[in-house]
């Protein structure tokens, strides 16, 4: 009889084990089912937000003309001679008439600087049956005029030509003699230029909202380019354009 009686018990424990199971299993394919449903219906209405979403891209310029702050001006000369010493002295002598001559001008003795005479030994570099050169030596030499007085040096340039009447040879034309003009205020005029770059991509989105019978909205987003500096003109490279474009993105409605 009690065997009889914990078999039946076994039974039962084993029928609602099963059942335990099988009701799990359900319910887990109804939560399966459940979420499928729900990420399809959260997919089809971002879907239908993206369909409805409209937006406009718009560009604002901001352009501004400055006087450059700063003028680099080397001023490159040439000495030839067969006598090394006697060329060392002409190039002394032009290097005291340029000094003179520009402190004479207006420019400061601080703002005027020397680099050392770079000479040229023509018959060590003869090969083979090269002609002999009249000159056996040559020297160039650079006085450079760091200024931040741009009209003073401007006006001292137009009138170098008083010292190539006393015999100063002038180098021109290379690299190493190209004078540079440098605007350095970048950073105060920054906060103005991209405030009006925006404001001018604004009323063009306006325009636009205007014109498409829409309701310009928030910013949805907004770049702002590279600021660039450039000579205005190759005839006056000591005034610089400066110029930067924002790029805004706005959402519309109707």
């Amino acid at each position: 009889m009690r065997r009889l009686l914990f078999k039946a018990l076994y039974v039962q424990e084993r029928f609602m084990t099963v059942s335990n199971k099988s009701s799990a299993l359900i319910l887990g394919v109804c939560l399966i089912i459940a979420l499928s449903s729900l990420g399809s219906l959260l997919g089809d209405a971002a879907i239908k937000f993206k369909e409805y979403e409209r937006t406009v891209t718009v560009k604002g310029l901001s352009e501004r003309e400055y006087s450059a702050d700063i003028v680099i001006w080397p001023i490159q000369f040439s000495s030839a001679s067969n006598n090394l010493e006697q060329m060392y002295e002409s190039i002394d002598a032009s290097t005291e008439k340029i000094k003179a001559f520009l402190e004479s001008a207006g420019i400061n003795a601080n703002e005027i600087s020397y680099s050392s005479p770079a000479i040229t030994d023509k018959s060590a570099q003869r090969y083979g049956n090269q002609a002999r050169a009249e000159f056996r030596y040559t020297a160039s030499q650079t006085v450079t005029v760091y200024s931040k007085n741009i009209s003073v040096v401007r006006d001292v340039m137009g009138k170098m030509s008083s010292l190539g009447k006393q015999g100063i040879v002038f180098t021109a034309g290379n690299y190493h003699s190209q004078t540079e003009y440098i605007f350095t205020r970048l950073n105060q005029i920054k906060p103005d230029m991209i405030e009006e770059a925006t404001r001018k991509a604004r009323e063009v989105a306006e325009k636009f909202a205007a014109d498409s019978k829409s309701t310009l909205g928030t910013i949805k987003s907004a770049s702002q380019g590279q600021f660039s500096i450039n000579a205005r003109d190759k005839n006056n490279p000591h005034i610089k354009k400066v110029r930067v474009v924002s790029t805004v993105a706005y959402y519309l409605s109707d």
